[in-house]
């Protein structure tokens, strides 16, 4: 009876032993996760000479006005606002961002549809194929950046990604609570798990939403009514 007592410790202290292995190896493996996606929000923007066209992922602070700048200082043909809300139009982005509006009306679509990173990919799919774009140059929060990537990459095959990231420096405190946050939306994307979600743009998962050509809007319906209309 007490041989068979022993025993049964042993068993659990081993198995104790083996499950806090494996939590510590879980954790090194997430630190070390963290570690290379904290440097990869931190690679600066590698601009190519020019690119066919620019897409701005709406739903943070400038990234509208620098991808506004960046057409306007001739570094791609065409542009797409993507998750521009309902109510907004070209004009104000313009004035806001310091550029002529009229002048780039003709090569600027405002995509309405998407509400999401993963809307933001499928409605730069089908404005990529409809303009024949080849090379892009990605306009999102330096903290979006790696999870906009993961997302438009598979969309996108045969286009060449170029990410000019927006933003940075903030408060420490504030800068690790919104890296975490999307550290860990990252790991969804990555490991497949936004796949299996409700898509919440139907429009753009039944493939239905209509194409806009530059100077005009893609489709009606968006979350909010500013220039960031796309949830991060």
């Amino acid at each position: 009876m007490s041989m068979a007592l022993c025993g049964s410790g042993t068993v659990r202290r081993r198995l104790g032993a083996w499950l806090l292995a494996l939590t510590l190896l879980a954790l090194l493996a997430a630190t070390a996760g963290f570690v290379l996606f904290m440097r990869a929000t931190a690679q600066p923007a590698a601009l190519p000479p020019h690119a066919d066209g620019i897409v701005a992922l709406t739903g943070g602070a400038d990234r509208v006005e620098t991808a506004l700048r960046l057409l306007a200082d001739g570094r791609a043909d065409k542009l797409l606002l993507s998750g521009i809300g309902p109510v907004t139009e070209l004009a104000p982005l313009a004035r806001r961002a310091g550029v002529d509006g009229a002048a780039l009306a003709e090569r600027v679509t405002l995509g309405r549809h998407a509400a999401s990173t993963r809307g933001n990919a499928l409605e730069t799919q089908a404005w990529a194929r409809e303009e024949h774009i080849r090379s892009l140059i990605v306009v999102t929060g330096y903290y979006h950046m790696p999870r906009a990537l993961a997302e438009l990459a598979p969309a996108l095959p045969g286009v060449t990604l170029h990410p000019f990231p927006v933003g940075g420096g903030v408060a420490h405190r504030a800068a690790m609570r919104l890296l975490l946050e999307e550290y860990v939306k990252y790991l969804a994307v990555r490991v497949g798990i936004t796949r299996w979600l409700p898509l919440r743009e139907a429009m753009l998962r039944d493939g239905t939403a209509p194409v806009a050509a530059p100077g005009t809007v893609r489709g009606t319906a968006s979350a909010t009514g500013s220039p960031g209309g796309a949830a991060p």
